[in-house]
C-alpha cells in the first residue's frame, strides 16, 4: 500500500476566518486587517456609541479589538497586541485606562415570558466577572455586594456606585444589542410583550435607563452594535443621549474590507503560497460575491466594501482546495442568517408590500425610497421602513439617486442568491402555481449560464398573479 507523501508544510500566517476574539488573533499571529485608525476618531465622537452593520460583517471583532485597546488590566499587553500596528505607534490618550464590562444580548437564554430571567442570570454571570478581574481596582467586599442585589438592573447601578468610590471609569460595550427584537418579530403574537419589554416600565427600557443615568459619571464611554435600528428606536427615550454612527462617512469603512485591503491580504498570501492564480484574476472572481457595499451617501461613488467574512471563507477555502477556486461561492453560514432575516420581515406570514419591493428588485434591478435611520417594530411593514430594514440587514445598497430617491441595488451575487432563495420560499409557503417545464428550463439557464433575470422575471411574475388572485378573494 503507498503511502502519500505529506507535503512540506508552508508556515503562513493563520486565516482568521470564524475569529472574534482579538487576543486569540494576535497571540495566534493571524492575518489581522488593521482598523485601529477607527480608534482616533471614535474617541473624536460622542461618548455614546450606536453601530448598526449586517451579521457576519466583522463587529464582534471590533468590539473585542477595542475592548482590549482600552482595558487597564491589559496595559502591560499593548505592545504584544498593537505594537506593529497604527495605533500601537499613535496610541491616544485614553488607552488601557478603563473598567471593561463586555455584554453579549445574543447569549442570553429565555423566551419572551422569562427575558428577565435570562438577562438577569447572563449578567449577573458578567458581572462576577468584572467584580473579580478588577478587585484591586474596587472597593473591598464589591462582589459580595453585588451579589446581594435582586436583578441585573440594581447590580449595574451598584457597581457603577463602587467605581466611583475609587475613581474608576467603566467602558460598556453591547454586541447583538437588538437581538431581543429579532427573536420576537419573528412571530407576530408577540409583538405585545416586544412593547412591553421596550417601552413605559419595560425591563429592558429600565436597563437603559440606568445606562442613561451613569453616564458622564462612571460610564465613561458606551458602544452598543446590532444589525437592525429597530429596538434603538423603541429604547430612544431610554437612552438618548447615544449617537447613532451607522450612516456616517467617516466610519463607512471600519467593518468589513475594502479593495485595498482584500488585495494586500492576497498578495501576502500568494507570496508565500503556490497561487495557480494572479491576485488579479482572485478580485475578478470575488468581486461580484462579495464587494459593493456602500453604507453612506456621502461615500458613493469613492469606497465599496467586501463582506470580510465571505471573503475569509473564500481564500481559506482556496487554500485548503490546493489553489483551485472554490465551487461554492455561498458561504454555508449565511443560510443561518437569512433564515433569521425571512422570518423577520415575513413575520405576518402574507405577502404585502414586501413583496413587490422583492419584486421590483429582481425585474428592474433597483428600487428606491428614503433611507430611514431609526423606526419602531409597529412600523416596520412601512415601505421606507421596510426598505430601511432591507439595507440594514446588508440586502440592498446604496447605488446613487432617482428622482429625489435614494436608489437601492442587490449589492451582489451572494445576495442575489438569497432574494432567489426568498422567492422559492415564498412559493412553497404561499401554494403558487407555475408551470414545471418553463420553471426547470430557467432553473437550467441560471445554473449553468447564471442568466438569473429571466428566472427571476418568471417568479415576480408568479407573484404578480398570486398577489392578483388574492385581492379578488378579499374583494
Amino acid at each position: 500500500m503507498a503511502i502519500r507523501e505529506r507535503r512540506k508544510r508552508i508556515y503562513r500566517k493563520r486565516i482568521p476566518y470564524g475569529m472574534q476574539n482579538f487576543e486569540d488573533m494576535r497571540k495566534r499571529d493571524c492575518y489581522y486587517v488593521d482598523k485601529t485608525p477607527f480608534i482616533e476618531d471614535i474617541e473624536d465622537s460622542n461618548m455614546y456609541f450606536f453601530f448598526i452593520r449586517p451579521r457576519r460583517f466583522g463587529k464582534s471583532l471590533t468590539l473585542s479589538m477595542l475592548e482590549n485597546y482600552y482595558d487597564i488590566n491589559k496595559k502591560d499587553k499593548f505592545e504584544e497586541f498593537f505594537g506593529n500596528l497604527y495605533i500601537g505607534e499613535n496610541p491616544t490618550p485614553e488607552h488601557n485606562s478603563y473598567l471593561i464590562i463586555d455584554l453579549n444580548f445574543a447569549i442570553v437564554v429565555g423566551g419572551l415570558d422569562n427575558y428577565k430571567r435570562g438577562l438577569d442570570e447572563y449578567c449577573n454571570t458578567q458581572f462576577n466577572y468584572f467584580a473579580d478581574v478588577y478587585s484591586e481596582l474596587l472597593p473591598p467586599d464589591t462582589k459580595e455586594g453585588l451579589n446581594q442585589k435582586e436583578d441585573a438592573i440594581n447590580q449595574l447601578n451598584y457597581l457603577c456606585t463602587q467605581c466611583e468610590k475609587t475613581g474608576q471609569k467603566i467602558y460598556l460595550f453591547i454586541d447583538e444589542y437588538d437581538h431581543f427584537t429579532n427573536q420576537i418579530l419573528a412571530n407576530k403574537q408577540h409583538e405585545t410583550r416586544y412593547r412591553e419589554q421596550t417601552h413605559g416600565e419595560g425591563y429592558l427600557r429600565k436597563f437603559f435607563d440606568t445606562i442613561k443615568g451613569a453616564a458622564g459619571k462612571t460610564l465613561g464611554r458606551v458602544f452598543v452594535t446590532g444589525v437592525s435600528p429597530v429596538t434603538m428606536d423603541d429604547l430612544t427615550s431610554g437612552f438618548n443621549i447615544g449617537t447613532n454612527y451607522s450612516l456616517a462617512p467617516e466610519f463607512n469603512e471600519m467593518t468589513g474590507f475594502t479593495e485595498e485591503e482584500v488585495r494586500e491580504m492576497l498578495e501576502y498570501y500568494a507570496s508565500v503560497l503556490p497561487f495557480h492564480h494572479t491576485v488579479d484574476e482572485l478580485i475578478q472572481v470575488m468581486k461580484p460575491w462579495f464587494d459593493n457595499y456602500c453604507f453612506s451617501i456621502k461615500r458613493l461613488g469613492k469606497t465599496t466594501m467586501y463582506n470580510s467574512i465571505m471573503v475569509l471563507n473564500f481564500i481559506d477555502n482556496y487554500i485548503r482546495n490546493d489553489y483551485e477556486i472554490p465551487e461554492k461561492m455561498v458561504e454555508t453560514n449565511i443560510r443561518i442568517d437569512y433564515d433569521k432575516m425571512r422570518m423577520l420581515i415575513r413575520h405576518d406570514k402574507e405577502f404585502a408590500h414586501d413583496a413587490s419591493i422583492i419584486q421590483d428588485l429582481v425585474t428592474k434591478g433597483y428600487v428606491t425610497g428614503n433611507l430611514v435611520e431609526n423606526f419602531p417594530a409597529e412600523r416596520i411593514n412601512d415601505p421606507d421602513n421596510f426598505l430601511s430594514l432591507l439595507f440594514y440587514f446588508g440586502m440592498v445598497t446604496i447605488d446613487g439617486t432617482y428622482q429625489g430617491n435614494i436608489k437601492f441595488v442587490i449589492p451582489n451575487e451572494v445576495v442575489r442568491d438569497q432574494m432567489y432563495t426568498y422567492l422559492l420560499d415564498a412559493y412553497k409557503e404561499n401554494d403558487l402555481t407555475f408551470e414545471q417545464y418553463d420553471k426547470n428550463k430557467l432553473e437550467s439557464k441560471l445554473a449553468y449560464e447564471g442568466d438569473y433575470k429571466p428566472y427571476f422575471d418568471y417568479i415576480a411574475d408568479c407573484l404578480k398573479r398570486f398577489s392578483s388572485q388574492r385581492d379578488k378573494q378579499k374583494g
